[in-house]
């Protein structure tokens, strides 16, 4: 194996370390830890015992992976994990938290980019290619999509869900849901239209936009979307919607 390790960085016997990696000054990976190969760990960064990560990912300086739940209830000694996918980007003091209950998962996909100093607590699930800004933070059991984009310093209230390729306005507070496609926003929240940029980039256009702009109607007016053309993006909404929520969703502008 080739590897770049500075020699003030800590190591455990009993870690998994793929090839190619390249950890910093002052890094520290416990017991345990699982990292795939081409890893970059910046200086200080801190990867934790019940962490297992894919490959290609980076730690910016002072990144924290696979802390203790901020659960009271929560004992140490509790067997639960991070698993974070691949080609992920973890800026400047970002924290994850391990799973709160035994042989539970805190899950992270692929390609997403946390920004500095933002945070995903115990339990939560995060898709593949979604962007945290600054200072984000989400409360336990939340449920991110795909393709989501979360402005700075939005929180998210404990088991909220939001839905792929939503778009969510800096400074918001969610304690309800995010409908997948749509731009939420304002205090209180309101989902106010759909994210059309975010679907134009995504190649969401022409009449499967059309489609999506419907229902988003329909929804607004509390009416059913059943009958709307059954495209690739309304049968994941449709099976979105169907997820009974623990917390509701956020109204419309103008209901």
């Amino acid at each position: 194996m080739t590897q770049n390790i500075h020699p003030t960085a800590f190591i455990d016997t009993n870690v998994s370390l793929g090839e190619y990696c390249k950890i910093g000054p002052f890094a520290v990976i416990e017991s345990g830890a699982v990292l795939g190969d081409h890893c970059q760990l910046g200086a200080h960064a801190v990867v934790h015992g019940h962490v297992i990560m894919g490959n290609a990912n980076i730690l910016h300086p002072h990144v924290v992976l696979g802390g203790l739940p901020q659960d009271t209830s929560f004992k140490a000694e509790t067997d639960s994990w991070l698993v974070i996918g691949d080609s992920n980007v973890f800026r400047e003091g970002f924290t994850a938290h391990r799973a709160s209950k035994e042989q539970e998962e805190t899950r992270i996909g692929n390609g997403c980019f946390f920004m500095n100093n933002s945070h995903v607590a115990h339990d939560c699930t995060v898709g593949n290619n979604t962007i945290f800004a600054n200072n984000v933070a989400i409360g336990g059991h939340v449920e991110v999509g795909n393709n989501v984009f979360i402005g700075g310093a939005v929180v998210a209230h404990q088991f909220c869900r939001i839905g792929s390729y939503a778009i969510v306005q800096g400074t918001t507070g969610l304690n309800m849901d995010v409908i997948p496609f749509m731009l939420v926003g304002g205090r209180p929240a309101r989902h106010y239209k759909l994210n059309t940029v975010g679907l134009r980039r995504a190649g969401i256009v022409g009449d499967r936009l059309k489609v999506l702009s419907a229902a988003f109607r329909l929804l607004r007016n509390k009416q059913s979307i059943d009958e709307l053309e059954e495209t690739e993006e309304l049968v994941h909404l449709k099976a979105w919607l169907a997820v009974k929520s623990k917390r509701g969703l956020h109204g419309f502008i103008g209901s």
